[in-house]
């Protein structure tokens, strides 16, 4: 067993490792920034040390001072969290080289998955059902070869970037004019972003919704799948509310589904929680899209929507430690049960009113919400500020019901009783899409805040 684990991030992803380890017993060591010396994670840890100045790039993103931190505190293993160094296999093959544990998959299936060009080719070997598209970079945005494949295709078509995610390197092209612009914009932000300009074109699939797959795979070769999470809720490609079960998978759709993901993950050898992204289309047919290759944001969805052998009390990340320290899981897909219906909304400090612009400071006062089927996941508290440095995110909102409706009914309830004073929220925006008749009735696509939100002007 792991016997001091330092969490190589901050923030409420910070303190939720740090709450499972200690449920293990083991022991748990805080990276900080200057600007993160008040964060809760750095209270809550049994020790703590400072690792840089505020800006990521001096700090929670540099390998050398995470490592020195490792070595000062005789940490034995590091969980990265998500974002920052999460799915960067430099840095787990370092820890790895360091005599340090990866809490996450290997330097060998991060990089294979990384690239989502290489990604699809091996979904697609799999078995696993793929977009129609080129599947090879492009290189020359001028190849009169290329615009004739991507007729083929049919237009709209999407541009990606291999590299990255996020929304950054996207583009959506109606037509063979705009084609040639949007590749060579596509490249130049993917560049900025990921360092690198390698961009892919699909056929775009119009209205679709985003479905994701929660997987567990242990070293002994054993994986699990887990009910899906609908996370089509987006305002430019980033989640903002995310459910389960989805209200328009049907449970032979979720077990075509979790088998896809399972055929994946057997296919890379693949260790760790994981996630693999599916699109589905309006008859609901469904696509590989990509995998993220750590602990997402919206874990506690699964968490909560899912019990093992009837039993409530799932925990990804004590599954993610007992992976990682070689155990093995000690249960199967078939195990898990649908215990009711979950939602989460991601509460950021951002004006809604002035198009999600940042809002950080001074917390002056703050009442979490509570009651029966409730959770929440944050790391503020009155009088911490928060810096701008870094993601916006104040709380999860996580809420279980027995039906959707109920779920919804709950998210309300709560969301009003959530107080906060001295920041702007993103909590009256939630509560406008909560209430729309569309969310309601589960009419919900990756377009939805376009059609339902913006247009209509509610």
């Amino acid at each position: 067993m792991i016997k001091k684990l330092l969490i190589a991030n901050r923030g409420e992803i910070a303190v939720r490792v740090i709450r499972s380890a200690k449920e293990l017993g083991i022991k748990t060591v805080a990276i900080y920034s200057e600007a993160d010396k008040d964060c809760l994670h750095t209270i809550l840890a049994d020790e703590k040390i400072c690792i840089g100045p505020g800006p990521s790039s001096e700090s929670y993103l540099s390998i050398p001072n995470i490592i020195s931190a490792c070595e000062v505190t005789n940490a034995d293993a590091v969980h990265p969290g998500y974002g920052f160094l999460a799915e960067n296999s430099y840095f787990a093959e370092v820890c790895e080289t360091c005599g340090i544990t990866f809490v996450g998959p290997s330097k060998d299936s991060m990089e294979k998955m990384g690239d989502k060009i290489e990604a699809k080719k091996i979904a697609k070997a799999a078995g696993v059902p793929t977009v129609p598209g080129i599947e090879e970079s492009v290189t020359n945005p001028e190849d009169s070869a290329l615009i004739k494949e991507v007729k083929k295709i049919g237009y709209p078509v999407i541009i990606k970037a291999a590299m990255g995610g996020g929304g950054k390197g996207m583009r959506v092209v109606t037509s063979e004019e705009g084609l040639r612009i949007a590749l060579l914009t596509a490249m130049e932000e993917s560049r900025k972003a990921f360092s690198s300009d390698k961009i892919y074109i699909e056929k775009y699939i119009e209205e679709p919704k985003h479905i994701e797959i929660q997987i567990l795979s242990d070293k002994k070769g054993k994986s699990v799948y887990f009910p899906e999470r609908d996370c089509s809720v987006q305002r430019r490609h980033q989640k903002l509310i995310e459910e389960s079960p989805s209200p328009k998978v049907d449970e032979k759709t979720r077990r075509h589904l979790g088998r896809a993901a399972i055929k994946l993950v057997e296919e890379i050898e693949y260790t760790s929680a994981g996630t693999i992204e599916f699109i589905m289309d309006k008859k609901g047919n469904f696509y590989f899209m990509e995998m993220n290759t750590r602990i997402q944001v919206e874990h506690p969805v699964t968490e909560m929507v899912s019990g093992i052998k009837g039993k409530s009390g799932l925990d990804l990340v004590k599954e993610q430690l007992l992976i990682a320290s070689g155990e093995k899981i000690k249960f199967d897909s078939e195990d898990v049960k649908i215990l009711g219906h979950v939602i989460e909304c991601r509460v950021n400090a951002e004006d809604p009113n002035k198009d999600f612009m940042p809002s950080p400071g001074r917390i002056e006062s703050i009442m979490f919400p509570g009651g029966n089927g409730v959770r929440i996941d944050s790391h503020v508290y009155a009088g911490y500020t928060i810096p701008t440095f870094y993601d916006s995110l104040v709380a999860k909102v996580i809420v279980l019901s027995y039906k959707r409706s109920k779920a919804i009914d709950k998210m309300v309830r709560t969301l009003n009783e959530f107080k906060i004073n001295g920041i702007k929220t993103t909590i009256p925006f939630h509560l406008k899409v909560l209430e729309t008749q569309a969310f309601r009735e589960g009419d919900v696509n990756t377009n939805f805040l376009q059609k339902y939100i913006y247009e209509q002007g509610l």
